[in-house]
């Protein structure tokens, strides 16, 4: 039964009695308001200021509001808007009390503890607005009852790096999401956690710079950019000093066309500007200025600019997540979110979701194997064994057509990982650190540095460590098949290679020059359980050496290092037959035999260039050369040898022809600005897609090989210590489609090294 709401201020009054402490002026007030909401037959709100609060008057009001559902009050708003250090379990539980009375929740300053929001997020909230913002959270899983939130604010939640796919199952009516200045970066899984959200129409990463809130920014309809008044009017000078103070984000190459901002500015993809007809009046800087390095230099202190609509999307935006600087993220978004109408405070009009599907189609793979569209694996198991086409699939006849399988047991492999692949946001990462319990228990952990797929075996992998060892290891069962310890004065392992037509024996290379051949079946059982090869011929050494590779007849090998010589060895005789010395004019990073030629290799160097040799022919001179704009980390034939994968510093990556180098693709990866950024690219599912990572960056791209489209990035964190997992090298599975091994690094004080196993068909 409803009770009068004067008795509210007795209630407060006898709560602050039972617990010795003096009624709060503030709460005072806003009963009184309240009472003369109701007398006037307003909407009757309790508004709780959290600033005029301190830690005694909490636990008065949590028994006063937990009476409040009985009483004639139609919501209570709980707010923060100045910086509080309050007792966070007491708000919690105030929040709590006031249960399905309360509308808003806006506690953007208090920094909550990330075991308080799990606790919200966890235990849910009757609330329609919830701001959050400074939250300590690295997992957002909304778990708990959220049916009537409309809006969620979780700006400046700088641990949250990613989304999981279900984080945002609980929340039916949000429509208004703002994560602004958060860590989050992946496309993919933040997509597929967004699409969770039935009712969502408005959403931020970054926002304007007079913007609160989500929501159209109102700007335009105030000011007109053409008026006098506006700031970026034509012939008006803009100053930039405003925007050095903003978060630092990764740079870009002035030599990088397609992409150009300002730290802690949205980016600007110069790839649309050309359609705007917008461009730079005055000569008082360039575009290529326009990026702000870290140097003592000022500066320059205004800009003159003549298209104001074109320069004010890129001055309007800060606090962007790192999300925002991926290519093409708004054009990405708008396509996977349809029904998004407001992206960063900028309304999406019909001629943007045109130009987005036109983006979209041009730089990114929807699914993989050129599907079109999603179809379930029993779908595809029943064609296999009916011979027909789907007859499940509602897309036109014409689609059909055009996404008809063939017979073959590849065909329909590739048709099955690419049903799996579609329902598979966050792939599953399984670390290999466990092998070292098979291996004696008084070494240290073993610290990976090089390895490989075995070339017949599907079990069997090879490691080779910081220290020296070679650990042959079953990563299908978990344990270790063969332990090779040091030769020797401990190096460096720096190459690996399995012969192809004796795949039982391993070609192994260190950092001093040592090379050995094992055969891992000539192998006998130590007293401590530890198996060790014996038995391996051992070659003249090659000093600076850092790559070997033998040839496709199993004969011959080569090695190259730091160093602009490149050395051809026997393999049966043991004996070293040529050294090419000058190849390159400076070292030589990585050189490989064809797959299925024994005379031709490629040769790759910091010098920029690659170059294809054939042994038929004294190596005077190259059959050709081909040029990146920065040093060369690596090549690598693909698995039929029409192509050669080029990895230069800092994401360059390039597919050329390998009969006459030609450009095939550019897979157009954006740099960081970094010198150090070693980039290194490999085949995967045969020649279907690349994988490329970079050693100052947590992510691996995967790209389609022949039209160089984006199908996925995946992103590594360390769930541990909440850091970036550096990628260092990977390799694709040889036998499964869409598994891959990362060498990873953690970049923490008890720095460590490990091989991630990456299951891209299978969900974490």
């Amino acid at each position: 039964m409803s009770v009068c709401i004067s008795t509210l201020l007795a209630r407060y009054m006898d709560s602050c009695k039972r617990h010795g402490v003096p009624t709060n002026p503030a709460v005072l007030s806003g009963l009184y308001k309240s009472m003369e909401q109701k007398r006037t037959h307003q909407e009757c709100t309790i508004v709780l200021s959290l600033d005029d609060l301190e830690d005694d008057d909490l636990s008065p009001l949590i028994d006063f509001f937990q009476e409040v559902h009985s009483f004639d009050i139609d919501a209570v708003d709980i707010l923060c808007r100045l910086p509080r250090v309050l007792n966070q379990e007491l708000v919690l539980a105030l929040m709590h009390a006031v249960g399905s009375k309360l509308r808003t929740a806006n506690l953007q300053d208090i920094l909550l503890k990330e075991d308080i929001a799990q606790d919200i997020f966890e235990g849910g909230l009757n609330c329609q607005l919830l701001k959050l913002r400074f939250t300590e959270i690295r997992k957002l899983n909304m778990a708990g009852s959220f049916a009537q939130l409309h809006t969620l604010n979780l700006d400046f939640c700088s641990s949250l790096t990613g989304l999981e796919k279900d984080c945002f199952a609980c929340l039916p009516k949000l429509m208004r999401l703002s994560m602004c200045g958060t860590r989050i970066a992946d496309l993919w899984t933040t997509t597929a956690a967004l699409l969770r959200l039935p009712s969502l129409i408005e959403l931020r990463f970054q926002n304007c710079v007079g913007c609160e809130d989500t929501g159209i920014c109102l700007a335009p309809s105030n000011v007109s950019a053409d008026g006098p008044g506006h700031p970026l009017s034509t012939g008006n000078l803009l100053p930039i000093s405003e925007y050095l103070s903003l978060p630092k984000q990764p740079s870009v190459q002035s030599g990088d066309r397609d992409l150009v901002h300002i730290e802690g500015i949205m980016p600007l993809d110069l790839s649309s500007v050309s359609h705007s007809g917008a461009e730079i009046l005055e000569p008082e800087i360039s575009l290529s200025e326009l990026h702000i390095k870290e140097r003592n230099e000022s500066p320059p202190t205004h800009l003159k600019l003549r298209d104001a609509s074109f320069f004010s999307k890129m001055y309007a935006s800060h606090h962007p997540s790192p999300i925002c600087f991926e290519k093409h993220y708004r054009e990405y978004m708008i396509v996977l979110l349809p029904r998004l109408e407001v992206l960063d405070n900028v309304p999406i009009q019909k001629n943007d979701r045109e130009m987005a599907k036109t983006v979209y189609s041009n730089h990114f793979e929807y699914l993989p194997c050129k599907r079109t569209f999603k179809e379930s694996v029993l779908s595809i198991l029943h064609m296999r064994e009916t011979r027909t086409k789907n007859l499940y699939c509602k897309t036109p006849s014409r689609v059909k057509r055009s996404a008809s399988f063939g017979k073959s047991q590849i065909s329909y492999s590739r048709s099955l990982c690419a049903a799996k692949f579609g329902a598979s946001s966050c792939p599953s990462m399984h670390l290999m650190s466990h092998i070292s319990d098979f291996i004696n228990k008084g070494r240290k952990v073993p610290q990976p540095r090089q390895f490989e797929y075995h070339p017949s075996d599907p079990g069997l992998m090879s490691c080779g460590t910081l220290d020296g060892e070679v650990i042959i290891v079953n990563h299908e069962k978990g344990n270790v098949f063969t332990y090779i310890p040091p030769f020797g004065m401990s190096s460096s392992v720096l190459g690996l290679c399995w012969l192809n037509k004796h795949p039982s024996k391993l070609l192994v290379g260190c950092d001093n020059g040592s090379l050995r051949l094992y055969d891992i079946n000539h192998v006998m059982a130590e007293a401590e359980g530890i198996y060790c090869s014996s038995g391996p011929v051992t070659f003249e050494k090659f000093e600076h050496l850092t790559s070997v590779h033998v040839n496709s007849t199993d004969d011959r090998f080569l090695t190259s290092g730091y160093t602009k010589k490149v050395a051809i060895f026997d393999i049966c005789s043991g004996r070293r037959l040529h050294t090419f010395s000058d190849m390159h004019s400076e070292p030589i990073n990585v050189a490989k035999f064809a797959n299925h030629s024994p005379n031709m290799l490629v040769t790759s160097s910091f010098d920029h260039h690659v170059k294809m040799w054939d042994l038929r022919q004294q190596p005077i001179r190259p059959c050709y050369t081909a040029s990146s704009s920065r040093g060369n980390v690596m090549v690598c034939f693909s698995p039929d040898d029409l192509y050669l994968l080029v990895s230069a510093i800092d994401n360059e990556v390039k597919q050329i022809l390998a009969v006459d180098g030609r450009l095939h693709t550019d897979f157009g990866i954006t740099s960081t600005g970094s010198a150090h950024n070693y980039t290194r690219s490999y085949y995967m599912n045969g020649r279907d897609y690349i994988i490329s990572g970079s050693c100052d960056e947590s992510v691996v791209r995967i790209c389609c090989a022949q039209t160089g489209k984006r199908l996925k990035d995946l992103y590594l964190e360390d769930n541990d210590f909440g850091g970036s997992i550096l990628v260092q090298s990977l390799r694709s599975d040889p036998f499964r489609h869409f598994h891959m091994a990362v060498l990873a690094a953690y970049p923490h004080p008890n720095s460590k090294r490990d091989i991630i196993k990456v299951n891209l068909v299978e969900s974490c």
